[in-house]
């Protein structure tokens, strides 16, 4: 019995590994195709949200109920509340600066921004 618990934990860890993987990998491939700021952020969200969460509960997985799986769970509750967070600050920094989506025409940014109409 012991045997078929350890074999399904390695097979839900590998899975786990591998979607992390997977969205790690997307996310990358994203922040270089993408074709301005705003899409990078997005794939910059995937990556620090989902692919990273993926992977340490994977290690959760494999570690066991032991203090190293204890330590995993808060890394990840770290990684939770910081990655949106820190993205949230980057788009506000770029939207601060000036940046805008490549296909907003600019009427459309002056209902978003409060600015006069040059109509």
């Amino acid at each position: 019995m012991d045997l078929t618990l350890d074999l399904v934990i390695d097979i839900a860890s590998g899975v786990s590994f591998a979607i992390g993987g997977i969205f790690l990998l997307i996310g990358a491939i994203g922040m270089i195709r993408l074709p301005d700021v705003w899409a990078r952020i997005h794939a910059a969200g995937i990556i620090d949200t989902i692919g990273a969460e993926l992977i340490v509960f994977g290690m959760i997985l494999q570690a066991g109920l032991t203090q190293t799986s204890i330590k995993l769970v808060l890394i990840g509750l770290f990684l939770f509340v910081t990655s949106p967070t820190a993205t949230h600050a980057v788009a506000n920094a770029s939207f601060t600066a000036g940046l805008r989506p490549l296909g907003l025409r600019k009427n459309q940014a002056s209902d978003v921004l409060g600015e006069e109409r040059n109509s």
